[in-house]
């Protein structure tokens, strides 16, 4: 573990919202109210922080990817540098509706998005005017801004990590539909149960954002790394029992 119970107070993961505006549901998790504003348990933050790492560190060890959301103005960077760290999807513009439940139909817009990218490259933006390059240019552009962090993810993903379940609800419900695993950052306004891995805590302050994904994206890593190593010696351990046998002869 990464992190203190300190770090998580310094950070402000333990502000929740307006006591008027909380989630019953987050009952489990709340620790007292001041001054009209629930405080969370970070006890229960961190338990449930070691369960969701857990869960992305074996989802990476199996080699299968964790798509990142966050589409809230304080959270898009964070979210974008720490996917970018642990060379997982992302994406924080705005969720594509079918994203994931339609995924064949975003993957040809991906294509397509390449294929634009390949016709500046090879000599066709040269032979023709430069209305139709603009044009180009612009779809590139758009399409770029809401598919670029999902530009190499081939398939569904394992898992979705997101900051903010109330604000993401159409990536949960597709996620859900699906069967696939959901990790999320959720506050004292957000039902809890709606994904399979809840961290209870502040989604509104950019270092409670910022340590909660930085440790998401850390187990992930992890469990990269776990898998490079084991595949590394499951190739050493055929060429040792070759040369033995070679010896024996």
């Amino acid at each position: 573990m990464a992190y203190t119970q300190q770090d998580l107070l310094e950070a402000g993961v333990h502000f929740g919202h307006l006591t008027r505006k909380w989630n019953p549901r987050m009952a489990p998790y709340i620790f007292m109210e001041q001054n009209g504003i629930h405080i969370i348990d970070l006890k229960k933050t961190e338990s449930k922080l070691e369960e969701a790492k857990a869960a992305a560190k074996n989802i990476a060890r199996s080699g299968r990817r964790v798509l990142f959301v966050a589409t809230k103005k304080q959270a898009k960077e964070i979210v974008a540098a720490e996917a970018k760290r642990a060379n997982m999807p992302f994406t924080t513009q705005r969720w594509l509706g079918g994203m994931l439940t339609n995924f064949q139909t975003v993957r040809k817009s991906i294509k397509r998005m390449q294929n634009i990218d390949k016709m500046a490259t090879d000599g066709t933006f040269d032979r023709i005017n430069k209305k139709e390059r603009l044009m180009f240019d612009r779809e590139k552009a758009k399409l770029q801004m809401i598919l670029g962090g999902i530009e190499d993810m081939t398939k569904l993903p394992g898992a979705i990590f997101m900051v903010d379940v109330k604000r993401e609800h159409i990536a949960v419900s597709e996620a859900t539909r699906l069967g696939i695993p959901t990790i999320a950052l959720v506050d004292t306004n957000s039902d809890p149960t709606v994904v399979d891995y809840a961290i209870p805590g502040n989604d509104d302050a950019s270092k409670s954002i910022y340590l909660i994904v930085r440790e998401i994206a850390d187990a992930i890593i992890e469990g990269s790394q776990e898998r490079k190593r084991e595949k590394s010696e499951e190739e050493v351990a055929p060429t040792a029992e070759v040369a033995e046998v070679a010896a024996e002869a």
